[in-house]
């Protein structure tokens, strides 16, 4: 299939999935066309010929006091579809991506292409954005007009089917991670680099925004490290870093928690870790949970949204009440003092993260995207 993904290019979970997703698909000698505002962070090098990147661009008019990116999105579009045969547009994000592919379906008619629709929500775009009263008709509009519509997590389709007018079917594929490169990368392990041997390693990975609860990951840590000796690594970029590394200077943390900022290398980072920490507010799916199990790391979470669906209580790590910094303290301090008990956590989060291998997820969305060029040709 001549296959379009459309998504945000960035670190975020849906960016990095999309893209994951489409690399996938080439694999399969599927064409893969990325449509997006710059090239998506682990798209390293188009050496691929099965790979093909197209870039919006946004005229700047002083008309507008805000570009019309969703107007540029369709356009590009349509220019795509109609230059290489395209067979389906899988977007990634109800608004603006699935609003501006309607839009671009209804163009392509006019000219005798029809092509289906696949919109696959991530979380945001309804917890968020969408559940906003000013964005709530534009997000109900475009996922009843998708011919299919998935969600990463059983929460979050509930959460859909609760706060919007839905008349589609919604189904769940979840959010994966690649187990084989994984192994593939799997080496000794240099973590004397960032603590010495005797020092526990914690690690957080997020975009650094307030539903993250940053300030509960370093509070977390501050009650672990009076018990244990131990580092906390901080990855990623966002509005909160700023406060936070004030935060480690003010209470002299600093040559005890590592801001390390945007990476492509989580896996190096997660093999040097001892727990991993995800207190969030909201959580769609918990990726970063995902990945830090796949690469035998316990997580110590919050229960918001889909994070339950991912880490098992009392299995793959620790599962407590939205804000209970105390709880997941404790939590923490006892896999970090029973050595045993780690180990055996550690192999079940492996075991679990089994479960969303890339290849069980991309024979479901292939399975999707046959039902939806069916539903158009016949």
């Amino acid at each position: 299939m001549n296959i379009v993904i459309v998504c945000y290019p960035t670190f975020g979970g849906s960016g990095v999935v999309a893209t994951e997703l489409g690399l996938a698909l080439a694999k399969r000698y599927h064409d893969i066309h990325f449509i997006t505002y710059n090239l998506p962070v682990r798209l390293e090098a188009l050496n691929d010929p099965k790979i093909h990147f197209h870039e919006v661009s946004v005229p700047d008019y002083p008309l507008f006091k805000y570009q019309p990116y969703e107007l540029a999105l369709s356009s590009r579009l349509v220019d795509v579809v109609r230059s290489n045969s395209i067979d389906i547009l899988h977007v990634h994000y109800a608004i603006p991506h699935a609003y501006a592919a309607y839009m671009a379906k209804k163009m392509l008619i006019d000219i005798g292409i029809e092509i289906p629709i696949v919109t696959t929500l991530h979380g945001t775009d309804i917890t968020l954005v969408g559940s906003h009263p000013f964005y709530n008709p534009a997000v109900t509009f475009s996922i009843n007009h998708s011919d299919r519509v998935t969600a990463v997590s059983e929460s979050l389709k509930n959460d859909t089917i609760n706060l919007f007018d839905i008349k589609k079917k919604i189904d769940v594929i979840p959010n994966f991670v690649d187990i084989k490169k994984i192994k593939n990368k799997e080496k000794p392990c240099e973590r004397n680099l960032l603590a010495k041997k005797e020092e526990k390693i914690l690690t957080h990975i997020s975009n650094f925004r307030p539903l993250k609860r940053i300030f509960d990951v370093i509070s977390i840590y501050e009650g672990v490290a009076k018990q244990v000796k131990s580092k906390l690594m901080m990855v990623g970029e966002g509005p909160e870093k700023i406060e936070a590394i004030q935060y480690v200077k003010e209470n002299k943390l600093e040559d005890k928690v590592l801001f390390l900022g945007n990476s492509n290398e989580i896996d190096k980072i997660l093999c040097y870790s001892d727990l991993f920490l995800l207190p969030s507010e909201k959580e769609s799916f918990g990726l970063s949970a995902l990945e830090a199990m796949a690469n035998g790391v316990p997580v110590i979470s919050s229960n918001a949204g889909g994070i339950t669906e991912v880490n098992i209580n009392n299995k793959t790590g620790f599962v407590s009440k939205i804000g209970d910094v105390k709880d997941m303290t404790t939590n923490a301090l006892t896999l970090l003092k029973d050595e045993n008990l780690h180990q055996v956590f550690k192999k079940q989060a492996r075991v679990q993260a089994e479960l969303f291998n890339l290849e069980n997820v991309v024979n479901q969305y292939e399975s999707v995207y046959v039902d939806a060029v069916a539903s158009i040709k016949y």
